[in-house]
């Protein structure tokens, strides 16, 4: 069940990666004298700073890898605590148990994404850092983040695994926090099987995952720097091979972005106009979100339940790990360790607006995050038109 990107693959990728193949260079280091030595994941790098507007870019080799990055780079560990949305893929949660911090989950709003307020609620002597999750592509409130967190000398990770080209205000996503993290999985906006990337704007930043990602060295090594590392680190470096399939997915991203903004306001304007009754659309907090899901809240669970049941998909608390309850070995672990704001129906707002909401794929197809029922990158209007119309047949009864 791929994302959108995987729906133009072609001669772009196929001819990056090609030339990587035939020279037999695959790994990210080599001489820049050396013409078998094509640069892929160093090209990656800089191009996709210069797309998303900051100073540096990491390539490493997945998105749970960017976000342990960030959280190295910004020192969180061991007593701390890193304060994450409850509505999120299991690895940013895993990520801070994985640093020796301790996540505290967040409750989220009707924009799937977290909760100011409760952020303002849970902050204690401990919190170290926020991770802002950009949830199915949506941008998080990021003023009023950013706004609490200068204010308690918290550190902001933008976690953008789902939502890359997307903006807030204007600016990137993944650049309005301390770092970004990105993920290139086969689910992802652009994809290369599987990688990710870290952005900062902070050279001390930068230097420090780059360092912990390649065993402690400094950036753009070119030997072993024999009594030159300051950190110890292990090994998270993408290859040439990735770097070259990613390369060729990047230069589609706003053409990716502009094709799903199109069928997201198709397919949502049809079913509104059509469409009565109990339930609204999920809060959109800036219209340069990259319109990957359309997410219905309905009135009541009953409804929402029958409604699911209809379409043949699931709400969003069946949806897997995306949603903290589901999570048994986070809530596990979190008992084992004293935390006791981790645990099953915590978190009530988020239980009500999960358990009401249901995710149509624009762009997305993935059962795991509740995405059975919609339509793909590719489909033609007349494709758009007949899935709302089968939407409002199915779950009009339902509503009325």
């Amino acid at each position: 069940m791929p994302g959108p990107g995987r729906y133009l693959n072609g001669e772009e990728e196929m001819n990056e990666v090609l030339e990587v193949l035939k020279s037999g260079h695959l790994s990210r280091y080599g001489s820049m004298d050396d013409p078998d030595f094509k640069r892929k994941v160093l090209t990656l790098e800089k191009e996709f700073s210069e797309k998303l507007g900051t100073e540096h870019a990491l390539a490493v080799n997945s998105g749970t890898n960017a976000i342990i990055c960030a959280l190295k780079a910004l020192g969180i560990g061991p007593g701390d605590e890193v304060l994450v949305p409850a509505y999120t893929f299991i690895a940013t949660i895993s990520a801070v148990f994985t640093v020796g911090a301790d996540p505290v989950l967040i409750e989220i709003d009707k924009s799937l994404t977290i909760d100011p307020e409760d952020i303002m609620r849970k902050i204690s002597k401990k919190t170290k850092a926020v991770i802002s999750v950009h949830m199915t592509g949506n941008p998080c409130k990021m003023d009023k983040i950013l706004e609490i967190a200068e204010k308690n000398k918290l550190s902001v990770i933008e976690d953008v695994c789902q939502a890359l080209g997307g903006k807030y205000k204007g600016r990137s996503l993944g650049t309005l926090g301390d770092m970004g993290a990105f993920s290139l999985n086969i689910h992802k906006i652009i994809n290369a099987g599987d990688g990710g990337l870290v952005v900062t704007d902070k050279r001390e930043l930068y230097e420090k995952a780059f360092a912990y990602h390649d065993q402690g060295h400094s950036p753009l090594r070119g030997d072993v720097e024999i009594g030159r590392r300051k950190m110890i680190g292990i090994n998270m470096r993408m290859n040439e091979l990735t770097g070259a399939y990613a390369l060729g997915q990047l230069g589609k991203m706003y053409r990716i972005l502009d094709m799903l903004k199109k069928n997201k306001k198709l397919l949502k304007s049809a079913i509104s106009d059509s469409l009565g009754g109990d339930y609204e659309f999920r809060e959109i907090n800036d219209a340069d979100e990259c319109s990957t899901l359309l997410t219905v809240i309905f009135g009541t669970k009953d409804i929402a339940d029958k409604a699911a049941l209809k379409l043949g998909t699931r709400t969003l608390e069946k949806s897997g790990w995306h949603v903290y309850s589901n999570m048994e070995n986070v809530l596990e672990l979190s008992r084992a360790k004293g935390i006791s704001a981790n645990k099953k129906h915590a978190l009530p707002n988020t239980d009500s607006i999960l358990s009401r909401s249901v995710n149509l794929s624009i762009g997305v197809v993935d059962p795991g995050i509740g995405a059975d029922f919609g339509i793909n990158l590719l489909s033609s209007e007349e494709e758009i038109i007949k899935k709302a119309e089968e939407f409002v047949r199915l779950a009009g009864p339902v509503l009325n």
